[in-house]
C-alpha cells in the first residue's frame, strides 16, 4: 500500500467570498419559498404553488449538479434519421 504525504489545503479569500454568496443565495431562495407557501394559502394559490414546487425542485437540483437537459425532438426524421423507404 502506498502512503502519500498529506496534501496541504489553503483557504483563499475568493473561496470565502464564494461561500458567503452561495449561502446568501440559499437563504433568499428559502425565504422566497416560505413567502410563497405562507402567502399562497391565504389567497387560495396554495395548490398552484405546490404543483410547481416539484418542477422548481428538479430545476434547482439540475442547476446544482450542472445538468442542462436538452428537449427531445418529436419528429420522425430525428428518430430514424434521413432513411428513405
Amino acid at each position: 500500500m502506498l502512503r502519500w504525504k498529506p496534501t496541504r489545503l489553503e483557504l483563499k479569500l475568493n473561496d470565502i467570498d464564494e461561500c458567503e454568496s452561495v449561502r446568501k443565495d440559499l437563504e433568499t431562495r428559502k425565504k422566497q419559498k416560505e413567502d410563497v407557501e405562507g402567502g399562497g394559502t391565504s389567497d387560495g394559490e396554495g395548490a398552484t404553488g405546490l404543483s410547481s414546487d416539484p418542477k422548481s425542485r428538479e430545476q434547482m437540483i439540475n442547476d446544482r449538479i450542472g445538468y442542462k437537459p436538452q428537449p427531445k425532438p418529436n419528429n420522425r426524421t430525428s428518430q430514424f434519421g434521413n432513411l428513405e423507404f
